[in-house]
């Protein structure tokens, strides 16, 4: 995984609330065992007329040119449905690194921050702030402080992380590279024990 610290982006202002898994990733498309290649499937049948590539449709966020961003700000309730962790694939692949709600289904969330993609929760009130901002707004997302902030407002609000996970996506840790930063003090550990 990449790490992520501080992120200043452009946002794409998804205003749809209860996005399930299925919306994120359809069903379909969940044969490969592999995290490549789901991002061209992100929110598919939303993108596309009659699922033919060749016909996007207009009025879907992601096919508007003049959104564009590493940010994804979402409605509330984000992620529920199933459990499935290709939604969160589908995401990070297609290059979107945070999402924010106001509310985030926990296992999507989770597996969110098992993919290297970081969910922030957000009061609604300051998830309408955000929505109100024209097209070229930026937001910036600050995972030390755990700040959010409207750049064009100053408007900024906290947000809660995991300390584990927090300390994984800093350093663009997965479980296993974690383990690994601490080989060290696991060793001391097992030979204190001896």
């Amino acid at each position: 995984m990449q790490s992520l610290q501080k992120i200043t982006s452009r946002f794409v202002p998804l205003r749809i609330e209860n996005v399930d898994t299925d919306q994120i990733i359809p069903a379909r498309f969940l044969k490969a065992t592999t995290k490549e290649g789901f991002g061209k499937n992100l929110f598919r049948d939303w993108r596309y007329e009659n699922d033919d590539e060749s016909q996007p449709k207009k009025d879907f966020v992601l096919n508007q040119s003049q959104y564009s961003g590493d940010i994804l700000v979402a409605a509330k309730n984000f992620g529920c449905g199933s459990s499935r962790e290709h939604a969160a694939w589908s995401i990070q692949d297609y290059g979107f690194k945070v999402v924010v709600s106001s509310f985030f289904a926990d296992i999507f969330k989770n597996n969110a921050l098992n993919n290297g993609v970081l969910p922030v929760t957000v009061t609604d009130a300051f998830l309408q702030q955000i929505f109100v901002q024209d097209a070229t707004a930026t937001l910036t997302v600050d995972l030390e402080k755990q700040t959010i902030t409207i750049d064009a407002t100053g408007a900024s609000e906290q947000f809660e992380i995991n300390a584990y996970k927090k300390t994984c996506m800093l350093n663009g840790y997965d479980d296993i590279d974690y383990l690994l930063s601490i080989r060290n003090e696991i060793e001391q550990f097992e030979q204190a024990k001896k």
